[in-house]
């Protein structure tokens, strides 16, 4: 007993697990597209911290289910044990053709606008880059994982790196106005969609539910590393917008997007240092494109294991020479470039934030649930505060969902749309296997 003790995450290696998971690309991406939606310096601030404070909240809620329910797979195990099968079923069928393939199609693009501003090539370029960087980590994840785990290592430094030196250099050598800046009114202002699209830079939080079993203390451990590392990733979150306001206008920060973040660097450090700074930021969006390519295909892989998928047979198929999920990776990339093809990466980020995000509230609610279901169970952890914390989460993710079909009903109902395909999908295939059973 006393020695598998000693394997157990402490505190400090939960931490970095929690700022590791979440801080990816949208600290760097973002910065001009919540300013864009909230149009003010301080109402842009505000919705970092609000958007922090809801993936806290987010985060003890489903932690509470994560103790109960101490399986691998998520969000997917999650719902098909709160609400049966066919939930978990299209939460898995989700991720698999929206959900993933979009915030791989965000990461790819997003990647390449910053390597043609690195280089100062033409747009035309876009498209290409994005697909072959796809491809390329797709090829090196099929190799096997290790390759892929090296990728990791390397780009979490990377990503810490160019975030410290903006903040420092922000404030030091900085001198534009940071508060009550207003920016040019845009027709799609809205504080919902601002908080959306921090939700992007935030996302990740739930694969820290799930680290429980391997804590030495949960149900101290994992309140305090969710609250400490989710403040920890706020706090910078806010400091890195300050600096950017304290180097750029506010209406620069908007017009220049995605490269905003790259082009203060440059501001503060010389053109030198600027692209040292830049290709911090091209690395760390590459490592957090790896990470998907690395964990996205296991969803479809361990569905078609079931049989749940079209294809099945094919789709969990592994390598024969890497025993990599080879053929999911592929059918991820391949919807990863079509959605590439056909949207840009911001309205990518949103749908895929949007489309969760109503998965996640029906994962809140299931606290309620399985409260009653198990009132004489004892809980290796509970929520702090109930139900003050699951209920500002289940508020705060309405809202969210709410103010993204006011702004795009479109594209909104399209993704629940492609969602429901599922359902004869799950009806055809479970007909077919209670035959062939």
């Amino acid at each position: 007993m006393h020695h598998d003790e000693k394997n157990k995450i402490g505190l400090t290696v939960a931490l970095s697990i929690v700022v590791g998971t979440i801080i990816g690309s949208g600290v760097f991406m973002k910065p001009g597209s919540v300013l864009d939606y909230s149009g003010s310096s301080n109402m842009a601030i505000l919705a970092w911290v609000i958007g922090g404070l809801l993936t806290l909240a987010s985060g003890l809620t489903v932690a509470e289910i994560g103790a109960q329910i101490p399986k691998n797979g998520g969000l997917y195990t999650y719902l098909e044990e709160i609400y049966g099968s066919f939930w978990g079923y299209l939460s898995g069928w989700m991720q698999t053709i929206v959900y993933g393939p979009a915030i791989i199609g965000t990461l790819g693009l997003y990647f390449s606008s910053l390597v043609i501003n690195f280089f100062y090539l033409d747009k035309v370029w876009n498209l290409p880059i994005a697909i072959g960087t796809v491809v390329f980590l797709g090829v090196v994840n099929s190799m096997g994982t290790k390759y892929g785990g090296i990728v990791q290592t390397i780009t979490t430094i990377g990503k810490m790196i160019p975030i410290v030196l903006i903040v420092v250099l922000g404030f030091w050598k900085g001198n534009s106005d940071i508060f009550n800046v207003v920016v040019p009114i845009s027709e799609n202002q809205s504080i919902g969609m601002a908080i959306l699209a921090t939700l992007f830079a935030y996302d990740g939080w739930i694969l820290l539910a799930s680290i429980g079993g391997e804590m030495k203390n949960p149900t101290k451990l994992l309140p305090k590393a969710m609250t400490v590392g989710i403040l920890i990733v706020t706090a910078a979150y806010v400091l890195i917008n300050l600096a950017l306001l304290n180097v750029l206008p506010a209406a620069k920060i908007v017009d220049l997007g995605e490269n905003a973040t790259a082009t203060a660097a440059g501001m503060l450090l010389g053109e030198y240092g600027g692209k040292i700074i830049s290709i911090g930021i091209i690395v760390s969006i590459f490592g957090c494109l790896n990470g998907k390519i690395l964990t996205f295909p296991r969803i479809p892989m361990s569905m078609a294991e079931r049989g749940q998928l079209p294809f099945s047979k094919f789709i969990a198929k592994e390598s024969s020479r890497f025993k990599t999920p080879a053929n999911a990776i592929t059918v991820e990339i391949i919807l990863g470039i079509i959605l590439m093809i056909i949207s840009d990466p911001n309205k990518l980020s949103e749908i895929s934030v949007f489309i969760i995000y109503i998965f996640y509230v029906m994962t809140f609610i299931g606290v309620f649930i399985l409260r009653k279901r198990n009132k004489n169970k004892e809980r290796a952890y509970s929520v702090p505060l109930f139900p003050i914390v699951p209920i500002v989460a289940i508020l705060g993710s309405f809202f969210v969902i709410g103010s993204a079909i006011i702004n795009d009903p479109i594209s909104c109902f399209l993704s629940i749309g492609i969602v429901f395909t599922g359902l004869p999908v799950y009806w055809y295939l479970n007909k077919k296997n209670k035959t062939s059973v």
